[in-house]
């Protein structure tokens, strides 16, 4: 278990390393532009599959874990501490990104630019379609699981691509409660904890009933 919590923690901090701070760093120089931030996410995450998905899985993700949870391919100790390290190594990430250029941009926290209604729905789908591809890609009998991580890291960046104006296209609780922690802005966080969770449980079952 510690080698595969040490790739969760790494794996996880990286992510919302590079993610978010990617973010800032477009906030600050304006280089990135919102395509060059949304493909960071999308390359970040299918590296850190390529590297570490034999290890641990490569959850990087609460509501991944949540899922794989509720299919029975981690027992609920192994769950509760992928979770645990997932959000430390998140914060982490947030408080070295605070570190290296100040509160800027929230420090990529997510927040919705419309409705709480809107973001929550939005979410909600973001989730359930990346748990769709993620439980397709990498569990199914029938998936060719060598291309998941292309398959995961393009779903990522593309969401991003087209969520990430409206809320900011979180699908993972850790990494939009490190930056509104650290950043002190927390108003809306209850939306990307409960709405990502609530998709990623929705998405697992439909997935059962594909399945079988």
């Amino acid at each position: 278990m510690k080698k595969q919590l040490t790739a969760e923690f790494l794996g996880t901090y990286f992510l919302v390393f590079a993610g978010t701070g990617a973010i800032v760093i477009d906030k600050l120089t304006g280089e990135l532009t919102h395509v060059g931030v949304s493909l960071t996410f999308g390359l970040v995450v299918g590296a850190l599959i390529f590297a570490f998905g034999h290890v641990s899985g490569a959850h990087f993700n609460p509501a991944v874990t949540i899922s794989f949870l509720l299919l029975k391919k981690i027992d609920s100790k192994s769950a509760l501490n992928y979770i645990l390290i997932q959000c430390s190594s998140a914060l982490l990430a947030s408080i070295t990104i605070e570190y290296l250029f100040g509160n800027v941009a929230n420090l990529g926290a997510t927040l919705p630019r419309g409705s709480s209604q809107q973001a929550f729905i939005m979410e909600f789908l973001l989730t359930f379609l990346l748990v769709m591809v993620i439980l397709s890609s990498a569990l199914h009998k029938k998936a060719n699981t060598s291309f998941a991580a292309i398959a995961i890291g393009a779903t990522v960046g593309l969401e991003a691509m087209f969520g990430g104006p409206i809320t900011g296209a979180s699908m993972n609780p850790a990494r939009s409660l490190a930056p509104a922690i650290v950043s002190g802005n927390v108003s809306t966080l209850w939306i990307y904890l409960i709405a990502t969770t609530l998709g990623a449980i929705v998405a697992t079952y439909v997935y059962k009933i594909i399945q079988e």
